[in-house]
């Protein structure tokens, strides 16, 4: 019988929910539980960790699980290692459908760096305005450059105090466009960008803002993952799985 993980929490897993639901196949969408307000999904869920990778191959194991899909956001290293680990210990076939990396276009001024530290490094000594496009769990180690401004995207209200002195919030949920991005960075005096590179469509329209405004960009390398069974769309895991997007029945 199948029955299917889809570790969720982006775009593309929803998309890849609203297909497994259409096929009607049995899968439960799970949610790290980092967002106050999820997304409506068409598959039962389940929200929260599961404790490490003794407790993934537990869950793996009650829940009768026979296939794995990561479509967990590209920086969720530890999710996706762990994902490899128990999937790779409970015999669990696996596949990740990971969106392509973004890629600089003429007009582009990035500067790439291996991680947060660098990031902050990367940052200049005289006060700037900073877009810090990074999510709220990697904001502590800016606080070690305080003569920055940062203006911070989230989708849920900070429950405590931010850890940099000098902050504004937006909340918003993408997909963003460019000319709110645009917008965005004019109305904040934006002079310096960090973001990850997440890839996909939902939050690329900063990248093209900053082109359009000549502002420099601080993007992160994704972080090395173990070596796993790669998708790049919906259709492709559908096919791993024997199905079609347009399948309907089991």
């Amino acid at each position: 019988m199948t029955r299917i993980l889809l570790l969720g929490g982006t775009s593309e897993a929803s998309a890849m929910a609203q297909a497994l639901a259409h096929a009607g196949l049995e899968a439960v969408f799970s949610y790290a539980g980092r967002t106050g307000s999820p997304a409506p999904q068409p598959l039962p869920m389940r929200v929260g960790g599961f404790g490490g990778v003794p407790g993934l191959v537990a869950y793996l194991r009650a829940e009768a699980i026979s296939h794995v899909i990561d479509a967990t956001h590209p920086f969720a290293a530890q999710m996706s290692a762990n994902a490899v680990a128990a999937c790779a210990a409970t015999a669990t076939p696996l596949i990740a459908l990971e969106r392509v990396p973004w890629q600089p276009q003429p007009g582009d001024n990035w500067q790439r760096v291996a991680d947060i530290a660098a990031a902050v490094a990367a940052l200049p000594e005289a006060p700037a305005r900073v877009f810090l496009a990074i999510g709220r769990q990697s904001l502590a180690p800016f606080a070690a450059r305080p003569q920055h401004h940062y203006l911070l995207r989230l989708v849920d209200p900070p429950e405590a105090p931010l850890p940099l002195p000098n902050t504004s919030v937006v909340l918003a949920r993408g997909p963003f466009d460019v000319a709110g991005d645009t917008a965005l960075l004019r109305d904040h005096a934006i002079t310096h960008i960090v973001a990850k590179n997440a890839g996909g469509t939902g939050a690329e329209a900063k990248l093209a803002a900053a082109r359009a405004l000549r502002l420099p960009v601080i993007l992160i390398d994704r972080p090395a993952l173990p070596s796993r069974k790669l998708a790049a769309s919906v259709a492709e895991v559908m096919g791993w799985l024997g199905h079609s997007v347009t399948d309907r029945g089991v």
